[in-house]
């Protein structure tokens, strides 16, 4: 069952993302290369008094590479910056076999059944290292 989950949301997402395209007012980016599959992505967000506004990709790559980065944005938005970090190690410690994370996770949690895929758990991943890289890039450059 939670299989069959897994399998809907991730080709739902695949077939119809909510998130994916451009940012033109982006203050955030960063991208990412996994070697071992080819997936390739660009994470760009906005963030706006203290909290993550919008995020957005573009990605050449797998269902599950599309489908994690587009349930990442919604997952973010309106969080503050400074705890993506810790999302990004609970979303981690999900794809390295905790339930307790996966249940902590809401629907991220069907993320789970990737870590039965060693060489796929990269790529649900990718997505949420790539915007923490983002914005902590962001927060690195000097403001004028």
């Amino acid at each position: 069952m939670v299989d069959d989950l897994y399998r809907r949301v991730v080709l739902d997402r695949y077939q119809a993302p909510v998130h994916r395209g451009p940012l033109a007012d982006a203050n955030a980016t960063a991208s990412a290369h996994n070697p071992l599959c080819g997936d390739e992505i660009t994470v760009r967000a906005r963030v706006e008094d203290g909290h993550i506004a919008e995020v957005a990709w573009e990605a050449l790559g797998c269902s599950i590479v599309h489908a994690s980065a587009d349930m990442m944005a919604d997952e973010v938005q309106g969080r503050q910056p400074d705890a993506i970090p810790e999302l990004v190690a609970r979303v981690g410690a999900m794809l390295a076999g905790s339930d307790e994370a996966a249940d902590a996770l809401g629907e991220i949690g069907v993320f789970r059944s990737v870590r039965r895929y060693p060489a796929r758990v990269k790529c649900a991943l990718l997505p949420w290292k790539t915007l923490a890289e983002a914005l902590a890039a962001s927060h690195s450059e000097p403001r004028a």
